[in-house]
């Protein structure tokens, strides 16, 4: 299934999600007290994005002359975007991102780790990585995900106090599903799970696209397929001090994580990326 088509199902299903926990309280006012609360908090944060993540990681802004800014320049020319501004992260992890509200407002940053192991080729093939999710807005299609999934989670936690107390009425149309405590735990507990669950679909989902589309836009597969085998194996060893809350936007998932926690990565595994990246061709 194409990875455009996926995003859509994926965000088609979290917020069916979202209006069946609407139905199930009887669309009562916490649901929409809940949405506008995550939708204030999100879009906030989308809209700063770049200010927010840039200083938290103390970002420092280059210009020309500048190996990372030339390389940004010309693959941003060949991407047909307008020239985003470029930073250096003063940290020895390797990894990268793109921030930013729109192509016209966008960012991209770099570890100085990351600067330090790759090659121009393997560099390039990051940077048009990210340069794609800058392309596909992919900014703006995680904060709707995060928006919704966020408003899922606080409509559970409403409900989880309205029973505690006492305060929960039902749908107050003489189907009160409140008697049933099972089915209200199951709410409680299973929504927010399925939102996270959808959520890191959704980000994994963009991460393949990001790959394909950077690599067109630098011309061929190999240099981010080869970066992303030295991303990972330095990272390991040199392991990133991010915020949980940023982890989505780094080209490398910060925090490892297998087994079960694998549903809820925000990166698809680096050896799937490289198989979806390489195709047949080695």
């Amino acid at each position: 299934m194409p990875n455009g088509l996926k995003t859509v199902l994926l965000l088609g299903l979290l917020s069916g999600l979202l209006l069946a926990i609407g139905e199930y309280f009887g669309g009562a006012n916490g649901l929409v007290i809940a949405f506008v609360m995550a939708a204030v908090m999100n879009f906030g944060s989308y809209w700063f994005s770049d200010k927010i993540v840039l200083r938290m990681y103390h970002a420092e802004e280059v210009g020309p002359g500048n190996r990372l800014y030339a390389i940004v320049e010309r693959l941003s020319r060949q991407a047909q975007l307008p020239m985003p501004k470029v930073y250096v992260i003063p940290d020895a992890s390797p990894n990268a991102f793109a921030t930013g509200r729109n192509p016209s407002h966008a960012a991209v940053a770099a570890t100085q780790g990351i600067l330090q192991i790759l090659s121009d080729t393997e560099l390039e093939g990051v940077i048009a990585h990210e340069l794609a999710h800058v392309k596909h807005r992919d900014i703006l299609i995680s904060s709707i995900a995060a928006t919704i999934a966020a408003a899922i989670m606080m409509a559970a936690r409403f409900a989880h106090w309205a029973a505690l107390f006492g305060g929960y009425g039902g749908r107050g149309d003489g189907r009160d599903r409140g008697n049933n405590p099972i089915a209200l735990l199951a709410m409680i507990i299973l929504a927010p799970l399925a939102a996270m669950l959808i959520q890191a679909a959704i980000s994994r989902s963009r991460e393949f696209s990001a790959d394909a589309g950077g690599s067109q836009i630098a011309g061929n597969p190999y240099g981010l397929a080869d970066a992303l085998r030295k991303i990972e194996a330095a990272s390991q060893r040199v392991p990133l001090d991010a915020n949980p809350a940023t982890a989505h936007m780094f080209i490398i998932k910060p925090f490892s994580g297998g087994g079960l926690m694998s549903l809820f990565s925000t990166h698809p595994p680096t050896e799937a990326r490289i198989r979806a990246l390489l195709g047949g061709i080695r």
